[in-house]
């Protein structure tokens, strides 16, 4: 008898799936490293990309949690009793994304009140660091409290774990039918707005002007493939956790296709819609392109709100759509890093959903609150290079060489995914995660720990220079090393179910 939660639809899975990819990422990284990377060129590694790592992963992932019916740890605890820390590792990367992810989205619910009388005034960059965040304490000091960081960050966890405590049919499904398309239809009105700007055309040229020559630079391969992994949701126990609620006869390889389409296609919207904006900007300022272009925190909360004070007419209303659009970005993927730990939970010590949301999400919501001291965004912006560096991407790899050459689960998943879906896999998918991704995700992790050994920490924000080394060590290195030891540590503790058997292969049995 099958007891786990299912979504309702098919159409809720996708939701839910898309809505855990579509993130801020999309909106403020994508753009930018499109531009860097050869503009047009780009889309040409990207796509190689998206169909020899990013939809394969998640094909994996999908059949993962469905065959195996769980969890990140539980599904691979059924896969080899010696795996479980790896989907322990994922969950609890997914724990420490949640903790500040949700503090980005209390900026973007301020921003978005202070655009209706452009709040933030002329001096953009001064607004964000010295008034709203007030970040006047050294790196590894938390100072006080900043109350306009505070309130919308009760806010955002109270929504979060309201719609956690639903559940996946009323809660989750229900969340994201609403989210989803409201945030396409927002987006498609600033795409339209700024492509009709002065200026947009110039922008849209530079996004689109193809650099050929680029193509042969190998950096520009890592970086598509670096977009596409940390863009879709992959190798941090999401994708598993949700799949697993799906019925035992859905189809995998068409789900995969769809979500990772639909990913793609809201960043190259993102794209058209920044750089429209950006043209705009620069044609204003009577400056080239490469001047105004920016990622991450900086291009959000401070190159948006100069623009927004630019602009023509509506500048409010249209500041309000923007930031708007990232709450419900925003939103949609932290429900999903949320569920990742708390469906976790609830597999591993058998407790009920409202337990396992309050002591999960509660303890996420109380570690948050570092992020909303006067020293938060140094807690935010180490934390979030190491995690993202040293958690997701080497879990990914990590994870992609246990299951295709240590357990040697690929044939296993294989046939499980070409008995229920349309689209049969075969060789493409075996090269691909059996080769491809692993020397790719390789290569990135060789560069990477070479740079930070070499004490260079290039991030969307600047750099750590100045960083005292011993902060570094504990919220960079120390954090990124921590959720991997607890992960083997939490392996070692019982199971309070016997979850030795399928529910499935139960249900066989009995008949």
């Amino acid at each position: 008898m099958e007891t786990r939660s299912q979504w309702g639809t098919r159409a809720g899975f996708i939701l839910a799936a898309a809505g855990s990819a579509i993130g801020l990422g999309n909106i403020w990284r994508f753009p930018s490293v499109a531009y860097e990377n050869g503009g047009g060129a780009f889309f040409i590694p990207y796509l190689f990309a998206l169909l020899t790592a990013g939809i394969p992963l998640l094909i994996m992932e999908f059949t993962i949690g469905q065959k195996y019916r769980g969890s990140a740890p539980l599904s691979f605890s059924r896969m080899n009793k010696k795996a479980e820390w790896l989907g322990w590792w994922g969950a609890l990367v997914a724990f420490v994304i949640g903790t500040y992810y949700s503090v980005i989205l209390a900026w973007a619910m301020s921003y978005s009140v202070f655009s209706f009388n452009l709040g933030w005034g002329a001096d953009t960059e001064g607004f964000l660091f010295n008034e709203y965040l007030q970040l006047t304490v050294n790196p590894g000091q938390t100072g006080s409290f900043v109350p306009s960081v505070l309130i919308p960050l009760i806010l955002v966890w109270a929504i979060v774990l309201g719609i956690l405590f639903k559940g996946v049919k009323k809660g989750i499904e229900i969340a994201n039918r609403i989210f989803i398309p409201l945030l396409v239809v927002l987006f498609l009105i600033i795409v339209i707005r700024a492509v009709t700007l002065p200026g947009a055309i110039s922008g849209l040229n530079a996004f689109f002007q193809p650099d050929f020559n680029s193509i042969m630079n190998s950096d520009v391969w890592v970086a598509a493939y670096g977009q596409i992994f940390f863009s879709l949701s992959i190798a941090f126990a999401i994708m598993i956790a949700y799949s697993s609620y799906l019925p035992k006869k859905s189809d995998i390889t068409n789900n995969a296709f769809i979500v990772g389409f639909s990913n793609s296609s809201f960043e190259l919207l993102a794209g058209i819609g920044v750089f429209g904006i950006l043209g705009f900007m620069a044609s204003q300022a009577g400056v080239g392109i490469d001047e105004v272009v920016a990622g991450g925190v900086g291009l959000a909360f401070v190159v948006f709100p100069q623009i927004i004070n630019e602009l023509p007419a509506l500048n409010g209303l249209f500041g309000f759509l923007f930031f708007a659009s990232l709450v419900l970005a925003g939103l949609s993927s932290l429900i999903s890093i949320c569920e990742a730990y708390i469906s976790s939970i609830i597999d591993k010590f058998n407790i009920s959903r409202t337990k396992a949301v309050l002591l999960g999400g509660g303890l996420s919501a109380i570690v948050s609150l570092l992020y909303a001291t006067q020293g938060g965004l140094y807690f935010l912006d180490t934390i979030d290079y190491f995690i993202n560096q040293f958690g997701v991407a080497f879990v990914g790899l990590v994870e992609v060489i246990m299951v295709a050459w240590i357990l040697r689960k690929m044939k296993v998943l294989q046939d499980h995914a070409n008995e229920i879906s349309d689209i049969q896999l075969g060789t493409w998918w075996k090269i691909s995660l059996g080769g491809i991704t692993p020397i790719v995700l390789g290569y990135m992790m060789f560069d990477l720990f070479r740079l930070n050994l070499m004490k260079q920490f290039p991030t969307e924000s600047g750099n750590y220079e100045g960083y005292p080394d011993l902060f570094i060590t504990i919220a960079g290195w120390g954090v990124a090393a921590s959720v991997l030891i607890v992960g083997i540590l939490l392996m070692f503790t019982k199971w309070k179910t016997d979850h030795s058997k399928l529910e499935y292969e139960k249900a066989k049995e009995a008949k």
